[in-house]
């Protein structure tokens, strides 16, 4: 299937003003005769300042400075993440132009679209530093995330190359590149009649499984999501934090849509066991919990650090866990419910869970998911817990929230097979019910038989010979050459 062409992309064309043109011109001479003697060894990451997208990105500069290069991250101040835990990574903060308000708003397409604007100047003026502050060091390329798409003109401007990374899944990034035809069909914008629809061209994914970031300003959305599918067509590569044997038809058909090399070199967090990159702090009290637990038996509940949601829902989820009977590991953030920083549990729910259950602000996932008492994972499928789910074998209950996540939690239940989905609202019964066919009953026996074997490829393509691990020094081969 050919897809329409996309809008083109509004590109930026302010003038480029340096500090000193005859340095600057110095220092671009000297970076030509490094790059005949093979010296390009220095790279600058930019990520986009959310913890779903910061932490794959900075996983993969330690994979990329183990692999010899030297790493430089240019970040935003909102959400800046800690240096003290990157000792080997220079780091160098940039203004966002965003107020404090602005910052924790919960409208993500806005947030997005003012990053991608305010940090134009900013950015450039940090490129032109770095190249005039050691002439000696090349900068390779530039290796931003895929939704900070005012980069590739930067790069343009600064005849730099630009590699993308996609913090999400490959599905989810053919779903985008889709929505001009998606529009075309009358699939989008989502109407609720037509929700249970099946989208044929995408299956098995249903209308009500598109991305949305739910905003009432649906042409910026559209608008954004173009210019981020162009600028990735313009870019020397991507580099995929997947892997084969779990997305091959989605692989197959980026490679056939897009003249660009690609790289699913993931699972990012599995090549390092190095310092945490979470925002928050972990409480780590729940691993002592967990070792007193019986072996597979706790359901481990998180949505992730964006997800909101509703007083009422909280109340549903904490009777449908308390009368499920199953011990419980409960991550609750501050702010994730609506109108309130932090909420009391119902009243009697401690009472009745008492000895089974552990609530938390925030848990360290990875270490979680990998303990041995954790027989399930009640997720809203963001694409990092997805993955580190199946990287531990872990049966998922879904419960996706926005974006991609929908897609994601459709191919967890009917592509992948390793998980239940809960749609159409929360309430106790429905809940103790799916945790229980989740946790206790043959179903879940076997949805955790078929994710162990997803967990097997997930090892085996990381090793000598591996498709990531071939996909990865392909990379480094790639950004050598530019």
């Amino acid at each position: 299937m050919k897809l329409e062409p996309l809008p083109s992309p509004i590109y930026y064309r302010g003038p480029i003003s340096f500090p000193n043109i005859k340095l600057y011109s110095m220092a671009r001479t000297e970076e030509k005769k490094q790059r005949q003697h093979g010296m390009g060894r220095h790279l600058v990451l930019f990520p986009c300042p959310l913890e779903g997208h910061l932490n794959p990105m900075l996983h993969l500069a330690s994979v990329l400075h183990s692999e010899g290069f030297s790493i430089t991250i240019i970040h935003t101040h909102f959400n800046s993440p800690d240096p003290s835990n990157y000792p080997n990574f220079n780091f160098k903060p940039i203004s966002d132009g965003l107020q404090d308000e602005e910052a924790t708003r919960t409208d993500l397409m806005a947030f997005i679209s003012d990053i991608n604007v305010n940090c134009k100047v900013p950015f450039q003026d940090c490129l032109v530093r770095l190249l005039l502050e050691n002439p000696q060091d090349q900068i390779a390329c530039i290796i931003s995330d895929a939704l900070m798409h005012f980069t590739q003109a930067i790069a343009n401007n600064m005849k730099l190359p630009r590699i993308i990374l996609r913090t999400s899944s490959a599905t989810s990034f053919v779903t985008c590149a889709a929505f001009p035809l998606l529009r075309q069909k009358g699939y989008l914008p989502i109407q609720d009649p037509q929700s249970e629809v099946m989208v044929s061209e995408l299956p098995p994914l249903r209308v009500k499984d598109l991305p949305n970031i739910g905003t009432d300003k649906l042409d910026n959305l559209y608008q954004l999501v173009a210019n981020m599918i162009n600028e990735t067509k313009t870019s020397r590569g991507v580099i995929s934090n997947s892997f084969d044997y779990l997305e091959q038809m989605a692989f197959a058909k980026i490679r056939q849509d897009f003249s660009i090399p690609f790289f699913p070199i993931g699972p990012l967090h599995k090549y390092s066991s190095g310092h945490s990159s979470s925002l928050l702090n972990h409480d780590h009290s729940s691993m002592a919990w967990l070792d007193k637990q019986a072996p597979s038996s706790v359901i481990y509940v998180s949505f992730g650090s964006l997800a909101v949601m509703e007083k009422t829902e909280l109340v549903e989820m904490a009777w449908g866990l308390a009368n499920s009977d199953q011990p419980f590991l409960w991550v609750i953030r501050p702010g994730s419910v609506h109108g309130s920083e932090w909420v009391e549990l119902p009243q009697g729910f401690e009472e009745k869970t008492r000895g089974k259950g552990c609530v938390v602000k925030w848990a360290p996932q990875k270490e979680v998911l990998a303990h041995p008492a954790v027989g399930g994972f009640w997720t809203h499928c963001g694409w990092n817990s997805t993955v580190e789910s199946v990287c531990e074998g872990v049966p998922m209950l879904c419960w996706p929230c926005f974006g991609d996540q929908r897609v994601n939690a459709r191919f967890v239940t009917h592509v992948w097979r390793v998980g239940l989905h809960i749609e159409n609202g929360l309430n106790r019964r429905l809940i103790e019910n799916a945790i229980k066919r989740l946790m206790v009953e043959m179903e879940g026996e076997e949805l955790r038989k078929r994710i162990m074997v997803l967990k097997e490829n997930a090892d085996c393509c990381l090793r000598k010979g591996g498709s990531s691990y071939e996909s990865l020094h392909s990379l480094i081969d790639c950004i050598l050459s530019l």
